[in-house]
């Protein structure tokens, strides 16, 4: 098994100590959870002790984490489509949570192109048919809706994009997780209901073991590596936000928390992003999965001229959740990469993928803040 130890800190230990301590014996209902970002948070919460529910599409692939980590034996759950609002409110009621995570989406730029009735569908509608049933179900104390840094109208600044800037986005995936954040303001400002906090998270370009996902730059890269065939990138110099997935994970469980303990002034969107701003794109990616891979091919980088547009420069300013929240991203892009690469030679050789996945979660938790 592949694992690289991580310095630990006795602050942080303790830090996590209390966020186990917030969500052990709590109900926890996930959508999405047979998703990348929704499985890992899965194995998470289930690891913390609490009782996780799920209510998503099945898994796409038998390579998805939510396959692999077996992530089945561990969460109560019902396969159901976020479009059908009666299922997914008859879901709510019954499983009666305290915390509820909204991650079921159409995730991808290029499928948004291809279809946009169902982006605006699942993204949109779906938003609307989650906050119908949480509004619905008395014991919900906390919903937090994840949406995307590309909920942002994008000018390509330099500088990040702050929670105040306008919603928007080009392309239908953007304008969808835009129009995502304003159906959840509205639902806040509308239907406010005492007892229930209402938050957004908007998270950066999420890299880990067990994503598989189409038209993703490091699934694209093991695919490649996998069939020995060269690599074909989009946008090679387009930037990113690239951070490892427990970093925004961590983050939304740390609002979460402070919504259940803290009340309303955390309600709203956060965004939540890495630190390391040197400013890395695609093809600094992937010549840094190609350093910490042990096994790595030569790959031919071919640009296709062809592909649909996408923003070439996109940056969060995180500034509210590490002053506000006390939330801070500690890993550096090189050790998110070396994490990531440790997360896939995990499963492609053989071993036990969720005990890997929860040594990961715990080294990470050891963490301590580091400028």
């Amino acid at each position: 098994m592949h694992f690289h130890a991580l310095p630990e800190s006795a602050d942080a230990q303790m830090s996590a100590q209390r966020l186990r301590d917030r969500f052990h014996g709590r109900r926890v209902l996930l959508t999405g959870h047979t998703g990348f970002k929704g499985s890992w948070l899965a194995i998470w919460l289930h690891d913390m002790g609490a009782e996780v529910y799920g209510f998503a599409l099945p898994p796409k692939t038998p390579r998805d984490n939510f396959v692999v980590a077996g992530v089945e034996r561990i969460v109560r759950h019902q396969i159901g489509d976020v479009r059908d609002r009666q299922a997914l409110v008859d879901y709510t009621q019954e499983v009666q949570p305290e915390f509820v995570f909204h991650l079921a989406a159409q995730t991808l730029v290029l499928a948004s192109y291809q279809d946009p009735h169902e982006t605006f569908e699942t993204n949109v509608m779906g938003t609307v048919n989650f906050l119908d049933a949480v509004r619905s179900t008395p014991s919900v104390r906390v919903a937090v809706n994840v949406t995307s840094d590309k909920c942002y109208e994008n000018h390509e600044w330099a500088w990040g994009y702050r929670e105040s800037d306008a919603m928007g986005g080009k392309d239908p995936y953007s304008a969808s997780k835009g129009c995502a954040e304003l159906v959840t303001s509205s639902y806040r400002r509308s239907f406010a209901r005492d007892g229930l906090r209402l938050a957004t998270a908007r998270a950066g370009n999420v890299i880990g073991g067990g994503d598989w996902a189409a038209d993703r730059i490091v699934p694209d890269y093991f695919r490649a590596r996998l069939a020995g065939e060269s690599l074909t990138l989009r946008h090679p110099d387009s930037v990113r936000p690239w951070q490892h997935l427990l970093e925004p994970l961590g983050g939304y469980l740390h609002l979460a928390a402070r919504l259940d303990a803290e009340g309303g002034r955390f309600e709203g969107g956060w965004n939540f992003g890495p630190s390391d701003w040197t400013g890395f794109s695609v093809r600094d990616l992937i010549a840094e999965i190609g350093r910490s891979d042990p096994q790595a091919v030569p790959l031919h980088l071919a640009q296709q001229e062809a592909a649909p547009p996408e923003a070439g420069y996109l940056r969060l300013d995180i500034s509210l959740a590490v002053n506000r929240l006390g939330w801070q991203p500690v890993l550096s892009f090189r050790e998110a990469v070396r994490m990531t690469v440790e997360g896939y030679l995990a499963e492609l050789d053989g071993g036990d993928v969720l005990a890997h996945r929860l040594a990961q979660i715990h080294a990470y938790e050891g963490l301590g803040p580091r400028v």
